[in-house]
Parts: structure tokens; sequence; C-alpha cells
């Protein structure tokens, strides 16, 4: 665990923002190469992704705010605090916030809606994959106790005080769990891409895989709450179950109008 990649007297550079940028960067590169391949506007296409990924981020505070209302609301001073600035949030907010945005922008420029939501699919799963090792050097994200033999502690104060990170307890390590899976995925989508399909069927395909993924890592990943507060599951467990079931339409859709 390296919660601070460098630091200099009271200047520190955050591994885990460091890391996000990377798998941003590494994710638009991605989308304005396979957009060059679709025949797309690359500029458009990367002014998206930044609109995207701006919205992404305050979307992703946005829901990490709202889901633990109690907490912020007994302390309002907190929600520009640096901790909260620094925390992932909660990157469901940030991709529904994302996808709201993007479907303005690909309105306004008139760009094929579903060609250009394609192009973005390998490339979210490749900067999420990357991502979540930030997460996992700052300590956040992290789920619950475990003596299994892959389990991980966490031992830097620095991670405690920043995010509450439970020291010196065995621990399932979700933030590689879900970072694994999203590897997986982008090496699924990129291969799908370069074959024949319909507009829409890669999107499709990574709402299936990533909710289906993250609803079973929800199991294993610290919550504030013991027991679910919408039983028999979390709020991140439903939102997959909406997303799985919006991407199964979307794929079996798009399938459908391109055989017709």
């Amino acid at each position: 665990m390296l919660p601070q990649l460098i630091r200099i007297n009271d200047f520190f550079l955050p591994t885990y923002g460091v890391l996000v940028t990377l798998g941003f960067l590494a994710g638009l590169w991605l989308a304005g190469r396979l957009a060059r391949r679709a025949g797309l506007d690359k500029d458009a296409v990367l002014n998206l992704g930044i609109y995207s990924a701006l919205a992404g981020i305050l979307g992703a505070k946005l829901m990490l705010v709202v889901l633990d209302w109690e907490y912020y609301r007994a302390r309002p001073g907190e929600i520009f605090s640096l901790s909260t600035l620094q925390a992932g949030g909660i990157f469901y907010g940030g991709l529904i916030a994302a996808l709201l945005v993007a479907a303005w922008y690909i309105r306004r420029k008139r760009l094929p809606g579903w060609a250009t939501a394609d192009v973005f699919a390998p490339g979210i799963a490749l900067g999420h994959a990357i991502g979540r090792l930030g997460c996992f050097a700052a300590g956040c994200c992290w789920g619950v106790e475990t003596h299994a033999p892959w389990a991980v502690t966490f031992t830097n104060p620095v991670s405690h005080e920043l995010f509450g990170t439970p020291l010196h307890r065995p621990l399932h390590p979700t933030q590689l769990y879900e970072s694994l899976a999203e590897a997986v995925i982008f090496f699924v989508l990129y291969r799908r891409y370069l074959r024949p399909h319909a507009p829409g069927s890669i999107l499709g395909l990574y709402l299936l895989l990533y909710s289906s993924a993250r609803f079973f890592i929800e199991f294993v990943r610290a919550h504030d709450e013991l027991n679910p507060p919408l039983g028999p599951f979390f709020v991140e467990q439903w939102i997959a179950l909406a997303l799985i079931g919006f991407g199964l339409w979307l794929l079996l859709r798009r399938k459908g109008a391109a055989r017709a």
C-alpha cells in the first residue's frame, strides 16, 4: 500500500490520482484509436471523453455523498474536505453521470450514438482496471475481513487518516478483484470490437459483464451498514441488477436490429 507516491515536506503526489489519470489517458487514447478505425470524428470523440470524465468525477462524488447522507448531513464541512475530494467516489454515480452527458453531447454533435458508445466501452474497462490499482494503493474501497490465503493487510496510517482504512486486519482485496475483472472485460470487449458487430452491442456487453462482476464483488466489500437498507441487496447491487438488465436488453435488441 502506497497512498503517497512522492512526498516533499507538505507536498505529496497521491498514488491514486496518478493511476486514475493514467487510466483515463489510456482509455481516451484507445477510444481515439477505435474512433479512427470506425470512421468517426476523432476530435469530437476525444472531447466527448473529456466532458464525460468531468461529469463522471462529479457524479461519483455526488453518489458518495448521497449514499452516506447521514454522515455528511451531520458533518456538512466534510463534503468539500480533502478526504472526500481524494476519495474515488462511487463508480456507478460516475458512470451514470458520464452516460447522461455523453447522450447530450452525441445528440448535440450528431454523432452516431451506438457506434460512438461502442468505441468508449473497451477504454472504460481499461481505464477502470488501472484506476482500481490506485484504490488499492490508497487503501480505499476495502473488503470485509477474511482469512483466505490471498487476504491483504493494510498498515499505512495515512490511509487510515484519509479513508478510515482498517489497519492490521486481513481483508478481501476487493480493489484487485475489480481491477482483474475489468482487465478481463477489456480483453473480451476489445477482441469483440475487432470483429463485425451490431452498433451498441459492445456497450451492452460491457454493462452486462461489469455489472455482473460488481454485483458479486459487493458481497465481500465493506459497507457502512451492517445490513442492506434495501434488503436483500445493497444499493450498489440493485444498480448492478438494473444495469445487467439494460445491458442484456441492449445486447439482444441491437443484435436483433442488425439481423432485420
